[in-house]
């Protein structure tokens, strides 16, 4: 066999090695059903309200090759001009969700909202990488969710979602804590969803704000089939 033709061989063959080896990785992205946004849409508290913030989760999981399933954004809005409100445990669907590496958050909303598996370690993001917590720098952990713990919106009266995410510049937003670790050994501080309204000099919904207390305007986006 010539030189040329044995090389073009082992060529080939380390190369449907290569295309084999990469196959896992790519089924297992497509099987993502749950990730921690590696950035925020970078306006502060208007996503462009629930429409745009499920948008941006749809790009995210697209580019990642996860893109065939419904996304949502885990965001309530609070009633408001004669509209009601919505709770962010309706809009993700059933469950089970998991992670970038397959792991199961859990199991349906029910455990969402109780003991489920979510830690720094397993609230990857679309792209698979541990989001920075409290101790990193910068700390990153703040994720907007609008949402009481057992992922019911807030009643009407004070503004807990940058109103019903459409503002920069009024209101405040409750976030959770993605690596469940706050200034306390409380429950707040433990909460991955419901651990305190943001806050800053600008009101609480502008991009400053969100980062000045361990924010970047983050969210946490399900597939909801």
């Amino acid at each position: 066999m010539p030189t040329f033709t044995r090389l073009f061989t082992c060529f080939a063959t380390a190369a449907s090695f290569a295309l084999v080896a990469v196959q896992p990785a790519q089924a297992q992205s497509a099987n993502t059903s749950f990730f921690l946004t590696s950035t925020g849409i970078g306006n502060g508290g208007n996503l462009g309200g629930l429409a745009g913030a499920d948008n941006y989760c749809q790009t995210l999981a697209q580019a990642a090759g996860a893109g065939a399933k419904t996304w949502r954004a885990y965001l309530s809005t609070q009633a408001a001009d004669g509209q009601p409100a919505i709770n962010a445990r309706d809009r993700i669907g059933k469950g089970p969700w998991k992670n970038s590496k397959g792991v199961v958050i859990a199991k349906d909303a029910a455990e969402l909202h109780a003991a489920n598996g979510l830690t720094k370690q397993t609230a990857l993001s679309e792209k698979g990488d541990v989001i920075n917590g409290r101790g990193d720098t910068p700390n990153r952990h703040d994720v907007l969710t609008g949402s009481q713990p057992d992922g019911t919106a807030f009643a009407a009266g004070d503004d807990r979602t940058c109103k019903n995410w459409t503002s920069s510049t009024q209101g405040s937003a409750m976030v959770g804590h993605s690596d469940r670790i706050g200034l306390r050994d409380d429950d707040a501080s433990k909460s991955w969803n419901s651990s305190h309204p943001s806050r800053g000099p600008d009101g609480g919904c502008s991009q400053a704000d969100l980062k000045s207390t361990g924010g970047d305007g983050l969210l946490y986006c399900f597939a909801a089939n």
